[in-house]
């Protein structure tokens, strides 16, 4: 009995060349955690980085209450002070506004947007593995709570607080240490973008860029395929 090339008397395809290596995608959910396969790099079993967001948040606290009250006891009923041949201006002045004085008149809609901002990241710490984004988040957090203590407990009245300033640069608005905490935190969490790295320290790759097995299996010649492969591709 003649069969095709390729196939035994029992029906069995017999495949030449070397076998071909799955893809993580073709692979079981118990092979790709033992194999470490899929899109994402990173090791799910990371530990979490809420310790050094803490860390981070309340350094920035602490410098921005320990600044802002030692400039309001000093600085009260006392001229700028310049530094640095005027690089650098120490003066105290009263923000009713957000960071760098923007919004004035809006208090109480900034008083709640930072009450917000410190929800979403306290629900967003409990997925947190990331290094950068521990820092990022508790530069954020520290930044936000520390001008929302002014909206509440400073004058003119509760939750309306005017925020204390007392840095100046040349051609640039009066800010404090929780509006360069801000500042730095958005800078950290557009690199992190960038990059691809997420809050559980985990590495986006591509779909294109799938991965070299991905590549190999596409690029391999037909005559190297399984049978069932070239069947479609004859049928086709």
């Amino acid at each position: 009995m003649q069969t095709a090339p390729g196939t035994s008397l029992n029906g069995a395809s017999e495949v030449s060349g070397p076998a071909v290596p799955q893809t993580p995608e073709a692979q079981s959910p118990e092979a790709r955690a033992a194999t470490g396969g899929g899109r994402h790099a990173g090791a799910p079993g990371r530990p979490r980085r809420i310790g050094l967001l803490v860390a981070v948040a309340v350094f920035v606290i602490a410098a921005d209450v320990i600044s802002k009250s030692i400039v309001v006891a000093k600085m009260a009923h006392h001229p700028p002070i310049r530094l640095l041949g005027g690089l650098l201006t120490i003066i105290l002045t009263r923000n009713g506004g957000a960071a760098f004085s923007i919004g004035t008149s809006m208090t109480v809609v900034f008083t709640a947007i930072a009450v917000g901002v410190i929800v979403y990241i306290l629900r967003a710490a409990r997925n947190l593995r990331s290094i950068g984004w521990a820092i990022a988040l508790g530069l954020l957090l520290g930044g936000a709570t520390g001008n929302l203590l002014d909206r509440i407990f400073r004058a003119p009245a509760p939750f309306q607080g005017h925020v204390v300033d007392w840095i100046e640069l040349p051609h640039w608005p009066v800010f404090n240490l929780a509006d360069s905490s801000i500042c730095c935190a958005g800078v950290l969490v557009v690199l992190l973008a960038l990059q691809g790295i997420r809050l559980d320290g985990t590495k986006g790759v591509p779909p294109d860029n799938a991965g070299p097995q991905a590549t190999a299996v596409k690029s391999r010649p037909a005559e190297s395929r399984p049978a069932e492969s070239r069947a479609t591709d004859d049928e086709r």
